[in-house]
């Protein structure tokens, strides 16, 4: 009764996992709202082309790039995100499969996401320093000051992550180092479980 009890429990547990799809649904659907913001900046942009000055095209294509920086990272954290903590995505063999799917852990989702708020920040500042005669000393070095603390925190997190794998791969093995030392002579049921109750699985 125990053992049926706790397998319910664990298996409620589990399939609360497809409590973020609704989520992830969440964010692909606001791909349509950038979608919008995109195509009104470009309408501006092209609508104005002859009469605005060179830095104000630039700083225009630079806020496209910006939304299309915006939209690539949602799609990192749709993707990855849903095949990490939901489900797996069955479409392995669709010809447009990207070649990073199925390869991103929740470290590398998290470094990717950084470096896309980095590569984000930067376009920010770049934005302001086009437009630097109308920008405030005090805004523009918070700017700064916010842009270098993406980049520092980018850097420490690859740090660490590098740190821990390292420190992971050169644990000795149980029975230390030696991968040629004997089994153990402990009876198996068969199954590979060394004679453990198989446990009871809750269809």
């Amino acid at each position: 009764m125990r053992d049926k009890l706790e397998n319910i429990i664990e298996t409620l547990i589990f399939a609360s996992r497809w409590i973020l799809a609704p989520f992830y649904l969440g964010l692909a659907a606001s791909l349509l709202i950038l979608l919008i913001k995109f195509m009104g900046e470009f309408y501006h942009i092209a609508s104005h082309a002859f009469t605005l000055s060179e830095s104000e095209v630039i700083v225009g294509v630079l806020a496209l790039v910006d939304l299309a920086l915006t939209g690539s990272l949602i799609i990192i954290v749709v993707l990855s995100g849903y095949e990490n903590f939901v489900s797996r995505l069955d479409l392995a063999g669709h010809k447009d499969w990207p070649e990073w799917m199925g390869t991103i852990d929740f470290s590398a989702l998290k470094l990717k996401l950084l470096s896309s708020i980095v590569a984000i920040s930067a376009i920010q500042l770049l934005k302001q320093f086009m437009t630097i005669s109308s920008v405030s000393d005090r805004d523009l070095l918070w700017l700064v000051i916010v842009h270098v603390v993406f980049v520092v925190s980018s850097v420490l997190l690859a740090l660490s992550d590098k740190i821990a794998g390292a420190s992971h791969h050169g644990k000795p093995t149980d029975n230390g180092g030696n991968d040629h030392a004997p089994r153990s002579n402990t009876p198996t049921d068969g199954g590979g479980n060394n004679g453990k109750d198989k446990p009871i699985m809750i269809a």
